[in-house]
């Protein structure tokens, strides 16, 4: 072979391997865009999901707080109840209580 035949062949596999990583940077270029896209795409999924989720909870909060007000209500007139239930228990039996206490306070046993 002559030095100009294999300086062609040389040049032609020069030639092929900067095509090759040409190639190959391409590649690896459209491969970081799809990654950087899909990278944003889940981003906005997340975001969306995330305002959902908020919005559900700050509804069920919104809920929450406006049943804890008839709560409290109930709560209080079931305690009010109660207490006059007490009341008038400890009424009916507060002066066999004093008679009692003054039988013992007064009666002197030997």
């Amino acid at each position: 072979m002559d030095s100009s035949t294999r300086q062609g062949g040389i040049q032609q596999l020069l030639a092929a391997e900067q095509e090759a990583q040409h190639t190959v940077n391409a590649a690896r270029n459209e491969k970081m865009a799809r990654l950087k896209q899909a990278k944003e795409e889940a981003e906005k999924d997340v975001a969306a999901y995330r305002s959902h989720m908020e919005a559900q909870f700050q509804r069920k909060v919104v809920e929450s707080s406006g049943d804890s007000g008839a709560n409290v209500r109930r709560l209080e007139e079931e305690t009010d109840v109660k207490i006059e239930y007490l009341k008038s228990q400890a009424a009916s039996v507060s002066l066999d209580v004093v008679n009692m206490l003054l039988n013992y306070v007064t009666t002197v046993k030997n």
